[in-house]
């Protein structure tokens, strides 16, 4: 659905590329990255609303590099929303029909469904200067919706969006996507809404890809330091490898294969550091005494961190298991690491 090959972009002395990036046909497609990598850019400049300094934008089968935003036939929804003040929202989201002469009861019907589901109907008759935040953003869902685009372009959709309602709202792009077969592609900061929303993504930083893939792999298998950090892997250590084990620092931890080098990083995640007990012994390759250095509620989890020798092991646990155990600062545990949950950099 989306080709770039060897796309380059050089806006406000921001420079970006090359870059070689193909999106399927149906794909849930998640952008991720800090505020200031260039994801925005890079979706304007899929938009038409960017000029390309070189390379080349496919949509389906056609070269779209030097086409104007109106004939490259997407839909697209920003995070300031960019609704008509002057319209009302009736006439807002019916906007884009006029234009695509999409008329009929099948179109009627779908933006009943749309005004239906995403709770717009008693806003209708309103200006945009009279919604709130969550509001604009549902219109500006809708209008985009509503002409049934083969690929819609999200700039974090869901950003001014509640907690309740944008997971309500995740779960509406879901089935939107699967019912229309349409090829989303998402703009997102929150390495968890990608990983709830996108079946395959990419990690940008400062202008480049860093990693594209599926986005379950690009969690659990990062491929930099960066990736590994930005996915929420908050144990990342340098490392010496001898055949199986790492040895990072005094900790010697075995891995799930052996190295063919000698030194480099492992990473893994913190949902995966187990918690036990100081007096728990069991037969398991990689376990250590340490002693909790912080605990912090989050309410429905705890994140511990724990001091390992001179290593800091940080681990995530549901609040009612550290409560459970008696979890705080000061208290002795043994921390067990499986080895199939450590992965080498």
């Amino acid at each position: 659905m989306i080709r770039l090959d060897n796309l380059s972009l050089s806006v406000s002395s921001f420079p970006m590329g090359p870059l070689c990036l193909t999106v399927g046909e149906g794909d849930f497609f998640v952008l991720m990255g800090p505020t200031g990598a260039g994801k925005t850019l890079l979706l304007e400049a899929i938009a038409g609303l960017v000029p390309v300094a070189d390379g080349r934008i496919f949509i389906g089968a056609r070269d779209v590099t030097r086409l104007p935003p109106e004939r490259r036939e997407v839909g697209i929804v920003y995070q300031d929303q960019s609704l008509f003040p002057h319209l009302t929202v009736r006439e807002n989201i019916r906007y884009g029909l006029r234009f695509k002469n999409r008329t009929g009861p099948g179109t009627e019907a779908l933006l009943d469904r749309l005004v239906e589901e995403l709770r717009i109907g008693h806003l209708l008759e309103r200006r945009p200067l009279h919604l709130s935040g969550g509001e604009r953003q549902r219109v500006a869902l809708v209008r985009a919706l509503a002409v049934q685009p083969s690929l819609l372009l999200l700039d974090e959709p869901l950003s001014a969006l509640d907690p309740a309602f944008r997971e309500e709202m995740g779960g509406l792009l879901r089935r939107i996507r699967n019912s229309t077969g349409a090829t989303f592609f998402m703009v997102t900061h929150d390495f968890t809404e990608a990983l709830a929303l996108g079946n395959r993504g990419a990690v940008m930083n400062r202008g480049r890809l860093e990693q594209v893939g599926e986005v379950r792999d690009i969690f659990l298998r990062p491929a930099s330091p960066f990736v590994a950090r930005f996915v929420g892997m908050k144990n990342l250590f340098r490392a010496r490898f001898q055949g199986p084990h790492a040895l990072v620092r005094n900790l010697r931890m075995r891995l799930p294969r052996p190295q063919g080098r000698e030194s480099g990083k492992v990473a893994f995640r913190p949902e995966h550091v187990e918690i036990w007990p100081e007096s728990a012994r069991a037969p398991h390759p990689n376990l250590f005494s340490g002693t909790i250095a912080e605990c912090l509620d989050h309410g429905f989890t705890c994140r511990l961190t724990v001091s390992v020798d001179s290593v800091r092991l940080t681990a995530h646990l549901p609040a009612r298991e550290a409560h459970r155990m008696g979890l705080c600062a000061g208290r002795r545990v043994t921390v067990a690491v499986p080895p199939e949950a450590i992965h080498v950099i």
